[in-house]
């Protein structure tokens, strides 16, 4: 098999000679008899997919017109979204990705957020910067209700987190099906009711035709005026004009966005300057562990492609995740 890695993750995160050997024999050990390339950009890949049989990292749409063996693709995202347009899934690829790698950070960089709107972070560090002494009353998470779109890997791990703060967890999925550490569980057709309930709405859902904007006017309208908004999955699962018009009219109290609607986020956004939101670049789980169970998804997913056993996360391309 000739596999080519392209942009390898850890490289952000292990950038010494030594660390990168080290991740970089693991993963051929792991397929002693393959040939292995490592690439850093899509013309790179372009240049060399024609005799490829596997790519680690994304395929363009010009990558994949010129791989007339490709037979495996492996997304180093948790949500391989990009990877689903038209003439991928015309081809017989498989797909599979690094879902739950990124969970246990992530669910902090919510709880993260859900702490800083909660008690006006934002405000302290202002006051700190102009040297200003402002003791200023604030919320607890302690009795609030979370609840969360989406209890895959970083839902689930944020409901026990929740739990950990004295929250209330409520969670939708599309069976309505009871899952640990939420007290409640919803289905897509009681959205109104669930969004009613909450104190914090977070959205960890993958972006599929499912969720792309089920979030409108709508919904915004009926949420609590004193909840709060936190998204880290994906964006686009808000309607963003939507999301901006709830939160500048004070329909909601605030938002806090890791993951937006276009990114990067563009420098003359409005939602950059809202007083109420916090803004951060979609790296919530940008960390050497996340990378790391990363790599272990790929090295797995090498041992089941050489010997035909079914790979770990295949995606299912209709469902898109």
């Amino acid at each position: 098999m000739h596999m080519l890695i392209v942009q390898p993750q850890l490289d952000k995160v292990v950038t010494d000679a030594e660390g990168r050997a080290a991740w970089r024999g693991r993963l051929e050990a792991a397929a002693p008899e393959s040939s292995f390339e490592y690439l850093d950009s899509q013309a790179a890949l372009v240049e060399r997919i024609a005799t490829a049989d596997a790519v680690a990292g994304y395929v363009s749409p010009e990558a994949l017109a010129r791989a007339p063996n490709l037979k495996w693709i492996h997304s180093w995202a948790a949500g391989p979204d990009q990877q689903l347009f038209e003439s991928f899934l015309a081809r017989d690829i498989l797909l599979s990705c690094c879902k739950g790698n990124g969970a246990i950070p992530l669910a902090e960089q919510a709880i993260m957020l859900m702490l800083m709107l909660q008690r006006d972070a934002v405000g302290w560090l202002d006051d700190q910067r102009g040297h200003r002494w402002n003791h200023r009353p604030h919320g607890e998470l302690n009795g609030m209700t979370c609840a969360i779109i989406g209890t895959g890997h970083s839902g689930a791990d944020l409901a026990l987190k929740a739990k950990a703060f004295h929250m209330t967890t409520i969670g939708m999925r599309r069976s309505g099906t009871d899952a640990p550490n939420l007290d409640r569980m919803y289905r897509r057709e009681q959205l109104h009711e669930f969004l009613a309930a909450a104190d914090f709405i977070v959205v960890t859902a993958p972006r599929t035709p499912e969720t792309l904007g089920m979030l409108g006017a709508a919904e915004f309208a009926v949420m609590k005026p004193s909840a709060f908004y936190v998204c880290f999955s994906r964006g686009g699962i808000a309607d963003d004009d939507a999301l901006l018009a709830a939160l500048t009219e004070g329909r909601i109290a605030g938002a806090g966005l890791d993951a937006h609607g276009k990114e990067p986020l563009p420098p003359d956004s409005p939602f950059w300057d809202l007083p109420n939101t916090i803004i951060t670049p979609h790296n919530g789980a940008t960390t050497p562990q996340t990378h790391q169970r990363g790599l272990d998804m790929l090295i797995e997913n090498l041992k089941r492609f050489r010997t035909g056993e079914e790979l770990f996360n295949l995606v299912k391309k209709g469902a898109g995740y």
